[in-house]
């Protein structure tokens, strides 16, 4: 699964020893609570695809299959999940493809400033082009050395440990290069359109200008 990087969250040292930092209003969760809306799709691997479309570099859509998008360089990324919700859960090993490996399989075009990651059932997100290329933001396909199960994600969410947990949809299945930013499916419904846990930037009236496109 490639080389683990190191944890992206905040640390304090505490006689000696890092304890982990929390964002403003969190609390540690043990274990993993199953939270999203609608139903668990049903996963068909014959029918499974992932597009890279919009202002890409050449004009053209990528697309893979179930297989050739996971015979793709793979690589972990040990990160903490921090949910709106309130609770994080610390130190996962999140195992997948990077999201870099993406951008540069499929690169944007020079003038693309934002993603919209597309999950089943027309769900979205929608991301900053810098967030996105993070290092630590990865298509996740495991955790903790396990696949995914179908509650949590499988076969593919997306992780981007610097934002609370709804900026990386489960059950992915592309990306749109945008030039400019629009709203997801969270966002469109009174989140904050960029999701800072560090700042605790949890719903829209919180924005301040050029934290989004208006409501």
């Amino acid at each position: 699964m490639g080389q683990p990087v190191e944890r992206g969250s905040g640390e304090r040292d505490s006689g000696g020893a890092a304890q982990p930092e929390l964002p403003p209003g969190q609390r540690v969760q043990r274990g993993w609570p199953v939270t999203h809306y609608g139903p668990v799709p049903k996963f068909r691997s014959e029918r499974w695809e992932f597009r890279v479309f919009g202002a890409t570099a050449d004009g053209e859509k990528r697309c893979w299959n179930h297989e050739e998008f996971t015979a793709l360089p793979h690589a972990s990324v040990v990160a903490d999940l921090h949910c709106v919700t309130k609770f994080s859960m610390l130190g996962a090993e999140w195992g997948g493809i990077p999201a870099r490996t993406i951008l540069e399989a499929a690169p944007p075009a020079a003038e693309v400033t934002h993603v919209m990651v597309w999950a089943e059932y027309g769900f979205s997100s929608n991301l900053r082009l810098a967030d996105f290329a993070s290092d630590g933001t990865i298509f996740a396909t495991h955790k903790d050395g396990e696949l995914l199960t179908a509650e949590h994600g499988f076969p593919l969410r997306l992780v981007v440990p610097h934002l609370y947990a709804w900026k990386g949809p489960k059950w992915v299945r592309g990306v749109e290069y945008m030039t400019a930013d629009r709203r997801g499916f969270w966002e469109e419904r009174g989140y904050h359109n960029v999701g800072d846990p560090w700042r605790e930037q949890r719903y829209s009236y919180q924005e301040e200008p050029g934290d989004g496109p208006e409501l």
